[in-house]
C-alpha cells in the first residue's frame, strides 16, 4: 500500500473518496509510523450536539492542505513517515460509556501496534478514552491540553460523572495522567465557580491562562516529559473562528487567533 497522498497537481481535490490529506485509507496496521482517526461522538457535549460529524468534516476540508512546510525545511513529512487514515471507531451515538469504550479499543488497536494515533473529534470527553488507551501501553502520560475550559469538574447534569466537562478530573483519579508533568493552556472565560481554574491547580496541573500566554508568550514549558497526550478543544480559539462546535457563541471573550494558536 502506498502511504503517499495523492497528488492534487495530477488529480483535482473535488475528485476521489475525502481521506485526511487525501492520504489512502488504510487496508492494513503494518508498517506504519502514524494514523489519522476519527471519534465521531458527541455524547458527552453539553449543549450543541454535531461533533460526531467532524472528524468526516475536518477530512472534506484538508484536502486543501498541501504536503510540504517551508516553515520546517520544507519537509514533506509524508516522505519521512509513514502515514495513513484509518477510518472511524465504531461509536455508540447517545451513549457515553459504551462510545468510550469502543473509542479505547480502537485507539488501543493502534497505540498495541507501535502507531501514533491522531485523533479527530467528538466533544472532548473522548479524550478520556484515548489517554486510557495510551496509558495501557506507556503508563501514565504528561496531558498538554489547549482549550478555555480546564474540563475538571467533578460532575455535569445529575451528577453525571464522564461527560466534555470531566476528563481530566476522571484521567487523574485513574492515575492515568500524571499532572506534575501537565500543563492547561489558554483558560478563560466566565466561571461556574470560583474554584473552575484552582481546581485543576488543586489536581496537580499547570495552569496558563490566556492573559498568561499573551503576557508572557512561549516561555513557560515544562521539560523531561514523560510519554505525553496532546489535546486541543476549539474554545480555545476566538469565537468568530469556531462557530459550528457545541457552544459557539459562548462569550469567552479573549481567545487566540488561529495563526497564533
Amino acid at each position: 500500500m502506498s502511504v503517499l497522498p495523492i497528488d492534487s497537481l495530477e488529480t483535482p481535490r473535488f475528485c476521489g473518496v475525502p481521506t485526511f490529506m487525501r492520504l489512502p485509507q488504510a487496508t492494513s496496521l503494518k508498517d506504519l509510523d502514524a494514523a489519522i482517526v476519527g471519534l465521531p461522538s458527541d455524547s458527552g457535549g453539553p449543549f450543541r450536539t454535531g461533533a460526531r460529524f467532524a472528524p468526516n468534516a475536518v477530512r472534506a476540508m484538508s484536502v486543501m492542505l498541501r504536503p510540504i512546510n517551508p516553515y520546517r525545511g520544507n519537509i514533506n513529512v509524508f516522505e519521512a513517515l509513514r502515514v495513513a487514515d484509518v477510518g472511524d471507531a465504531n461509536v455508540v451515538p447517545g451513549y457515553e460509556m459504551e462510545s468510550l469504550e469502543r473509542i479505547e479499543q480502537s485507539v488501543s488497536a493502534l497505540v498495541e501496534a507501535g502507531i501514533v494515533p491522531f485523533a479527530i473529534g467528538g466533544d472532548h470527553s473522548i479524550t478520556l478514552a484515548e489517554i486510557r488507551a495510551v496509558a495501557s501501553k506507556h503508563g501514565p502520560v504528561a496531558l498538554v491540553h489547549f482549550d478555555s475550559h480546564t474540563d475538571t469538574w467533578d460532575k455535569y447534569f445529575a451528577g453525571k460523572k464522564y461527560s466534555a466537562g470531566t476528563p481530566f478530573r476522571r484521567a487523574v483519579e485513574e492515575t492515568i495522567i500524571d499532572p506534575s508533568h501537565s500543563i492547561q493552556i489558554g483558560m478563560r472565560g466566565s466561571l461556574f465557580q470560583k474554584d473552575d481554574i484552582s481546581q485543576s491547580i488543586d489536581l496537580g496541573y499547570d495552569v496558563v491562562t490566556t492573559d498568561d500566554v499573551f503576557d508572557m508568550g512561549a516561555k513557560r514549558w515544562r521539560t523531561g516529559l514523560p510519554p505525553a497526550s496532546a489535546t486541543a478543544g476549539l474554545h480555545l480559539l476566538r469565537h468568530g473562528f469556531r462557530r459550528s462546535v457545541c457552544r459557539p457563541w459562548r462569550p469567552d471573550a479573549g481567545g487566540r487567533r488561529p495563526e497564533r494558536a
